[in-house]
């Protein structure tokens, strides 16, 4: 049975400088010609669905489907340009991770995000890395990040057949991650790239805490053992 790594975007392969929230806001502003007043939406470890939701309701905007819809499509236009303007970076361990993992062998990669499908394609183009996965679970029609675990696991096995969740590990930057991952009787390793440290992360329960990316051996060593 091969190792199955599901990995997160934001925070944990990539920061992007707030890109993404600058695409989205700019999306509620001009698509529905409001004052931006809600500033406090909390964004990490969410799906794209969830945040607009909650940016439409903050701010007096019905949040039909269709209005998230229109929201969601605003932001994506806006996105590669936002990716262009805000100064971000892919982040420690992970260029040369992907590279050993996919060497190997042993593993497949895949997506656990609740980015959008295309907007995770745009932010990960954006910084070469959209190569290296092949499926996942992403926030095109789920709010709530378990769900989307579930999705993920489903594309998995509908990419490489019936997985045994004890050999799927989820690699993420949030309490939110460790949650979906649970949700799928799946192991994680989080890392302290994003907005949490490492003492938060290691309440969660995570199976690994790291600050980074960067021991790959460490890394190889958990997976291979499973």
């Amino acid at each position: 049975m091969q190792t199955v790594l599901l990995f997160d975007i934001d925070g944990t392969l990539v920061r992007t400088g707030g890109a993404g929230k600058l695409a989205i806001e700019s999306a509620l502003v001009e698509e529905f010609s409001v004052a931006l007043t809600a500033t406090e939406i909390p964004y990490s470890g969410r799906t794209d669905r969830a945040i607009s939701r909650d940016l439409l309701v903050g701010n007096g905007v019905d949040p039909s489907s269709a209005n998230i819809d229109r929201l969601i499509a605003g932001y994506l236009t806006r996105l590669p340009s936002a990716l262009i303007r805000q100064p971000g970076h892919v982040l420690p361990g992970v260029c040369e991770l992907l590279d050993v993992v996919q060497q190997i062998g042993h593993f497949r990669v895949g997506l656990l995000t609740g980015n959008v499908r295309q907007g995770a394609q745009h932010k990960l183009q954006h910084y070469g890395l959209w190569e290296h996965f092949h499926f996942g679970g992403f926030g095109d029609t789920h709010e709530n990040r378990n769900d989307v675990a579930r999705a993920a696991l489903m594309e998995t096995e509908a990419t490489m057949g019936p997985v045994d969740p004890a050999c799927v590990w989820v690699i993420g930057d949030t309490p939110h991650d460790v949650q979906c991952a649970r949700a799928i009787g799946a192991k994680v390793v989080a890392v302290a790239t994003g907005w949490h440290p490492v003492d938060e992360l290691q309440a969660t329960g995570a199976d690994v805490v790291l600050a980074d990316l960067s021991d790959h051996a460490a890394l190889l060593a958990h997976w291979h053992a499973g």
